[in-house]
């Protein structure tokens, strides 16, 4: 059993090896059931097997599960750097907002009009994105990120069927990319084609004249792109492709770097997905909760999922009369408490706030780089990152230290490691993200121990984590091998 400095214990057993007999941490009723053949016992037939359940009291469960809850690392109580996966601290006031009575109550089978309150707060909030995204209309149906990844390219398909153009079977996707939009592509029965971008990180003009044909249905853009840099000939990419008959999905993930300041629908999109559990604030990761709403330019607005948001008569209402529409992608109108969650983050902060938002989060990214450039290697160095900084491991290899060792020194000095070993475009790359909500001091206790990092020697960093209930594992036996049961 390992012991912090403050007295912590750190190696916690599971409930099962804490358990003993006679210890209970409640008192059962007797049973209601009457006692069969007057022997004060249940027949046989009626009786279930044994259930592992740990014997234990009251407090011994309390402080197993407290102890745990207070050793997770969690976004209010640390800095989460996460390249592309933007984790970042969420106001209390959408979670207030989520959990107003009125709307966590509300039951998705209710009479028809009513739940107006919560259909008029949809409705604006699919307007404010919209005007956001410089798209036509928005659909918040989609669960997740990935969700509206994927719903964005079935309209895609939806609009080349619908034109009668079934050659269209291939999409582009640079190398630069979100990782997910391959899997996208293919699960709509489209070739996924790698575009492979130029030497400075960016989408090369040539390369894609020289493979966007009639066979190309569209391009997968992620702008910012995984190396956090804008794509600076972006009208020129969307212009060429829709001269060629193409479409253009805009991988809205990485809008924290353009809200307020530039719109997808200006630059040539013609459909975007939002991560506004990202963007505009909810707690996410471990697999939710998220959504995913799709911004589109009217060419593809028939297409789109079923029902619709309209007003009619001075009500929101559901329009179900869409003969062209692709169906229903999910169960009810998206995962609502996110949704509400972004509509207080959008309302709270207006049109000013918004911009603001951005440019911290810019602000942030390049202040990082200028603390870090000297210590690490900067790919693409000369060019201004967006809402992220990458860096790779390239220095510290000289001395035999990897991306690897540099993230579990930061575990041991109490941070959360960026995200490592992405985008693949790098070798060694550490991908930082420091958002919007981190103010200076943190940037630099996060700075200056990643330079404290970068001085230390092999020996050194190998044997952290120490600190932590787990240590450094073995990684590639634990995916071959994986233990997933209690064996006791």
């Amino acid at each position: 059993m390992s012991v912090s400095k403050n007295g912590m214990v750190f190696n916690e057993p599971l409930l099962f090896e804490l358990k003993s007999r006679g210890k209970a941490g409640m008192d059962l009723p007797e049973t209601e059931i009457p006692l069969l053949d007057g022997t004060g016992l249940l027949a046989a037939q009626h009786l279930r097997g044994a259930v592992a359940i740990p014997s234990l009291s009251e407090p011994e469960v309390v402080r197993h599960f407290t102890r745990l809850s207070q050793w997770n690392y969690s976004v209010d109580g640390g800095f989460y750097p996460l390249g592309s996966c933007t984790m970042k601290y969420n106001p209390k006031l959408n979670e207030a907002a989520a959990a107003i009575e009125g709307f966590a109550s509300a039951h998705p089978y209710a009479p028809y009009g009513c739940n107006q309150g919560l259909k008029r707060l949809l409705y604006e909030l699919e307007q404010d994105l919209a005007e956001i995204s410089g798209m036509d209309a928005v659909s918040l149906h989609p669960a997740a990120g990935s969700h509206g990844e994927l719903l964005g390219m079935m309209l895609v398909v939806a609009y080349h069927k619908d034109r009668g153009d079934h050659k269209r079977t291939r999409v582009l996707i640079p190398d630069s990319a979100h990782g997910t939009n391959p899997s996208s592509a293919s699960i709509v029965n489209l070739e996924a084609v790698t575009l492979p971008s130029g030497p400075n990180g960016l989408i090369d003009l040539a390369t894609l004249d020289q493979m966007m044909d009639d066979t190309v249905a569209g391009i997968m853009i992620t702008n910012p792109n995984t190396c956090g840099l804008f794509e600076s000939q972006i009208k020129e990419v969307c212009d060429l492709v829709h001269a060629r008959g193409g479409l253009v999905y805009f991988d809205g993930a990485n809008m924290n770097a353009l809200v307020g300041v530039a719109r997808p629908g200006d630059m040539g999109a013609d459909v975007l997905h939002f991560n506004t559990h990202k963007t505009f604030s909810t707690p996410h990761g471990g697999g939710g909760p998220g959504a995913g709403p799709i911004g589109v330019k009217s060419i593809l607005a028939p297409y789109l999922p079923k029902p619709i948001l309209v007003e009619r008569r001075g009500q929101v209402q559901m329009d179900y009369n869409r003969p062209k529409s692709i169906g229903k992608v999910r169960s009810f109108y998206g995962n609502l408490g996110v949704l509400i969650r972004a509509w207080t983050y959008i309302k709270t902060l207006g049109a000013s706030g918004l911009r603001e938002m951005t440019q911290s989060a810019v602000t942030n990214a390049n202040y990082l780089k200028a603390r870090l450039k000297d210590h690490f290697d900067v790919p693409f160095v000369e060019q201004r990152s967006m809402h992220e900084v990458l860096l790779t491991d390239k220095k510290q290899q000289e001395a035999h230290v990897s991306t690897m060792d540099l993230a579990k020194g930061l575990i041991e000095r109490g941070f959360h490691p960026p995200t490592v070993y992405f985008p693949l475009v790098v070798s060694g790359a550490m991908l930082i993200e420091p958002t919007e909500t981190e103010n200076k001091e943190t940037l630099d206790q996060f700075a200056d121990t990643l330079i404290e990092l970068a001085g230390l020697d092999h020996e050194t960093l190998a044997a952290y984590p120490k600190m932590t209930p787990v240590g450094r594992v073995d990684e590639v036996g634990a995916a071959r091998k994986p233990i997933l049961t209690y064996q006791g």
